[in-house]
């Protein structure tokens, strides 16, 4: 069996529900409570179902390219690290993400639903840890659920966003978001690894 509260908090780390709240404000400031809500159904929403359908077809889609798993993990893991290097010591998620919020289109596709929850290495995570080979239909399952329990978290922080963000303050939210990209550093390497341990058959 594997370890589902790592994977819930690998899932935590690479969608990073607190540091979408500072995005959601930017995005959603100009409108009132109520729209708010209905933004918040719809970016959860939509980055449910992309998620969902790279957990679901994203494997299909790799071995239909002729594209090995193992490729994928470690092309994976390199994005997913220089992701995290990214919320390290780049911006940091909030402060990039709010720049695409203020001079983009502010909607809940646009930056909230992707690149916010539904991020690349979000995308990348979902294909990953539900390989076929290495984990059965059960596993993937609980595996798909972890993941959207931490979608259910990021829908309650966005309808409580406002609160949340006077608590917790722009600088809060970086923090947690450097914590978060270093944890995400750590799995990405262990997905280098062991793809380069399946190509070589070490």
């Amino acid at each position: 069996m594997i370890d589902y509260l790592s994977i819930f908090i690998f899932f935590f780390a690479v969608i990073d529900p607190i540091g979408t709240v500072p995005v959601f404000i930017a995005a959603t400031r100009q409108f009132d409570e109520k729209t708010k809500r209905m933004i918040a159904i719809k970016a959860t929403l939509f980055a449910t179902a992309i998620l969902m359908f790279f957990v679901i077809a994203g494997e299909v889609i790799l071995n239909a390219m002729g594209v090995p798993l193992s490729a994928f993990q470690i092309a994976g893991g390199i994005v997913l690290f220089i992701f995290a290097l990214s919320m390290i010591f780049g911006d940091g998620k909030p402060e990039t993400e709010i720049k695409l919020a203020t001079s983009g289109n502010e909607t809940a596709i646009y930056p909230l639903a992707v690149p916010s929850i539904a991020s690349p290495g979000a995308m990348l995570a979902a294909v990953l840890m539900t390989e076929n080979g290495r984990f059965n239909l059960i596993e993937q399952t609980l595996t798909a659920g972890m993941m959207l329990a931490v979608l259910g978290i990021v829908f309650i922080l966005l309808i409580g966003a406002s609160f949340i963000y006077r608590v917790v303050g722009s600088s809060g939210a970086s923090i947690i978001s450097r914590v978060m990209g270093l944890i995400l550093a750590s799995v990405a390497t262990s997905n280098v690894l062991s793809g380069i341990k399946t190509s070589f058959a070490l």
